[in-house]
């Protein structure tokens, strides 16, 4: 009586392939997941400025003064929660009303220190 036992496997050169070509398509994906997240930074922080600069208008119509400061406009119960930096960028202290932009500097974007927001 014969038996039917079946002794099949991958080889060893099957599995160094599928590793080869797994490894392949993470070194391809790689940089474009890098190039996403420099993107989403970016975003973010001049998301961040366009609600600074949208608060500091609201602010100066509100109390009839042309300048404000960070603490004014951040904090709980204030005009913006909270700012969350994602690239270590830091935000002005004063926003003054005849400025034309706001500028965070400091930002550790790849090729992008200084990001800036024009109203």
């Amino acid at each position: 009586m014969k038996t039917n036992r079946s002794n099949r496997g991958f080889t060893l050169v099957e599995i160094m392939i599928v590793v080869v070509i797994i490894g392949l398509l993470a070194t391809m994906a790689l940089p474009i997941m890098m190039k996403v997240r420099v993107a989403s930074q970016e975003k973010t922080i001049f998301n961040n400025l366009r609600q600074l600069s949208s608060a500091a208008q609201q602010y100066f119509l509100e109390h009839g003064v042309s300048t404000a400061a960070y603490s004014s406009l951040v904090g709980p119960n204030l005009y913006i929660n909270t700012i969350a930096t994602v690239a270590g960028e830091t935000y002005p202290a004063v926003y003054n009303q005849t400025d034309a932009s706001i500028v965070a500097t400091g930002s550790k974007v790849v090729g992008k220190p200084d990001i800036s927001f024009t109203f």
